[in-house]
């Protein structure tokens, strides 16, 4: 790896000779075009170097409390599901906002619950299990885990990309319809879900289907979102409980 960038022959800055420290990834035998770009990206990202110096497991950490900053639904005491957790930086997050190892002296305590399909390291503070949510009797097993309803269901999955962006857009509008669903069989009224999706144009039912069952719907892009990402966040608050078009209405609190 290089650092490039032009300088004056003494070594002083000048009016045009401001060095450019990005830092260059040099071309390996063996090593894709794809991979070498990505590195590159990795190695100049803020977000991926401040990650690494506040202890987070991912620069998507940054994204789940810029959303938080601007909607403020991690308070203390909240329960909060987050879907498909790995590799743990929304729970990271989660469990210092809503006071789940009781630091936070006055304040109520919360609870994170975690749910991957594969195996996550421990995050201090949370509950991690390992569950298909898309399993029959999911949401079952998120209530007894959680001892009661959420107050927040979260989600930063992403379907396994095959390379096509309208299939890979198809995918994860169906991975988010599928995590509303449970949302809307777990949470407290008023509570909040917030879920990745990808700009295309196919969330438009999606959309439609939150907007009945919450107050207000929100899309934003946060500030830690890669600008060339087509991903963007759907912020959904005040859940009004199931509509009678999007499934059964049950009066189980459990």
């Amino acid at each position: 790896m290089t650092t490039t960038g032009k300088g004056s022959r003494t070594g002083k800055s000048s009016g045009r000779g401001q060095r450019d420290l990005r830092v260059r990834v040099k071309t390996a035998k063996g090593r894709k075009l794809s991979s070498k770009l990505w590195l590159e990206r990795q190695l100049n990202d803020p977000y991926v170097a401040r990650a690494k110096r506040e202890g987070y497991r991912g620069r998507a950490a940054f994204k789940i409390l810029e959303l938080d900053d601007k909607y403020g639904f991690l308070k203390p005491g909240a329960r909060v599901v987050d879907l498909g957790c790995a590799p743990g930086g929304w729970c990271q997050v989660a469990v210092a906002r809503v006071n789940a190892l009781g630091e936070k002296s006055g304040k109520p305590r919360g609870t994170v619950l975690g749910v991957d399909l594969q195996e996550v390291d421990p995050i201090a503070g949370a509950e991690i299990h390992q569950l298909d949510f898309l399993e029959d009797g999911a949401d079952d097993k998120v209530k007894a885990w959680l001892g009661g309803r959420a107050d927040v269901v979260m989600s930063d999955m992403a379907a396994a990309s095959s390379g096509h962006k309208g299939t890979d857009h198809l995918r994860i509008v169906a991975l988010v319809e599928a995590a509303a669903q449970l949302a809307f069989d777990v949470l407290e009224p008023g509570g909040t879900f917030v879920a990745k999706v990808l700009s295309g144009g196919a969330e438009t039912e999606m959309q439609a289907i939150l907007k009945r069952n919450f107050e207000k719907v929100a899309n934003v892009k946060p500030p830690a979102s890669r600008s060339d990402s087509s991903e963007k966040f759907v912020v959904a608050t005040g859940f009004r409980g199931r509509s009678d078009d999007d499934g059964d209405t049950t009066d189980d609190t459990a």
